[in-house]
């Protein structure tokens, strides 16, 4: 059995922390990005290598807390990390093929579109190539053949930010998609609707600001009725924090996800809420996961996914949440 010899007391029990919490208990077009590569050092040299594949939007800071967990989880166990994204579900399970074909020793990804991803998956693990699943395909991974899934409940949260419309006297919500064919996404404002049943939803490209903003300006000048809107992602709160004001409406906003801007919304009252799904985490676990499991045959979660999500962040604690953003590890 392969050992860490180097590895600092410190990172150790950090790891061991971690693990003992989860056993007790996610974004638009663009080219491919480059490859990323990183890991490998602080935690001596496991001779792994392992791949996470995402749809990453360019320029969407959400995921550069995913790729920090990733990271850190990385130079804990002393692998290697390979990173790449394309937000296209076709190129996204070329990507998967990409790293099969390089034989790694375990890939973890995103399952926003599962018709077009899980073949791949399924070709990986055929392949004796461990895969999990994070983010996004919270009710897909084990058709897909994954070891475990670690992401929020989309369906459960998007519940809960309807019950906080209705609690505060809403009439009209709008949901606003950023990505079409994503389930998660889907999923979110499925959510909104079963418990806020006064809810639309609306498509907008979420790889361009300016376009949210102007789709959202425009529907809430021609829809006077609408008094919440429910982003499912931070960039898109803050284009329509943009485009309120604009449009002659009062609307309150509550999104999915977090970044600083989005923290420093909530904490000027420009915004209601945050869904914190806790990206960090997921990053870090889905690597983690691959480690123990190619050393130890560990799987998390029982049988189960793995839930790092919903947990709201508002006015009663953005500011304990907001140095931790800050560090990009929430």
């Amino acid at each position: 059995m392969k050992r860490l010899p180097h590895i600092r007391k410190g990172r150790a029990l950090a790891l061991v922390a971690v693990l003992a919490l989860v056993t007790s208990a996610c974004s638009g077009g663009g080219a491919p990005k480059e490859e990323e590569s990183g890991g490998g050092g602080g935690g001596g040299n496991s001779g792994y290598t392992f791949a996470m594949i995402t749809h990453e939007t360019p320029g969407d800071t959400f995921w550069d807390r995913i790729k920090a967990g990733a990271n850190q989880a990385a130079t804990d166990t002393g692998s290697t990390l390979k990173y790449s994204a394309d937000p296209d579900a076709t190129k996204q399970a070329v990507l998967i093929q990409n790293a099969i074909d390089s034989k790694v020793d375990g890939i973890a990804t995103t399952l926003v579109t599962p018709d077009a991803l899980i073949p791949n998956v399924k070709k990986a693990v055929a392949a004796g190539i461990p895969v999990d699943s994070f983010n996004s395909g919270l009710g897909f991974y084990k058709q897909a053949g994954a070891l475990t899934h670690f992401s929020s409940d989309e369906f459960l949260a998007g519940q809960q930010a309807g019950e906080k419309v209705k609690a505060a006297g809403g009439k009209k919500a709008l949901c606003v998609i950023q990505q079409a064919g994503s389930v998660a996404l889907e999923d979110r404002c499925k959510g909104v609707k079963d418990t806020f049943a006064n809810t639309e939803n609306i498509q907008v490209n979420g790889a361009d600001d300016g376009a949210v903003t102007s789709a959202i300006q425009a529907k809430l000048s021609q829809d006077k009725a609408i008094d919440w809107v429910v982003t499912l992602g931070a960039a898109q709160a803050l284009d329509t924090i943009k485009a309120i004001p604009a449009a002659g409406s009062k609307a309150k906003v509550g999104t999915f996800d977090l970044n600083v801007d989005a923290a420093q919304a909530v904490q000027e009252g420009k915004l209601q809420f945050c869904i914190d799904q806790q990206p960090y985490l997921q990053g870090y676990l889905a690597i983690t996961q691959l480690y123990l499991y190619k050393q130890n045959g560990n799987i998390m979660g029982g049988g189960s996914a793995v839930l790092t999500g919903p947990s709201f962040v508002d006015k009663s604690n953005v500011d304990a949440v907001l140095p931790f953003i800050k560090k990009n590890t929430r």
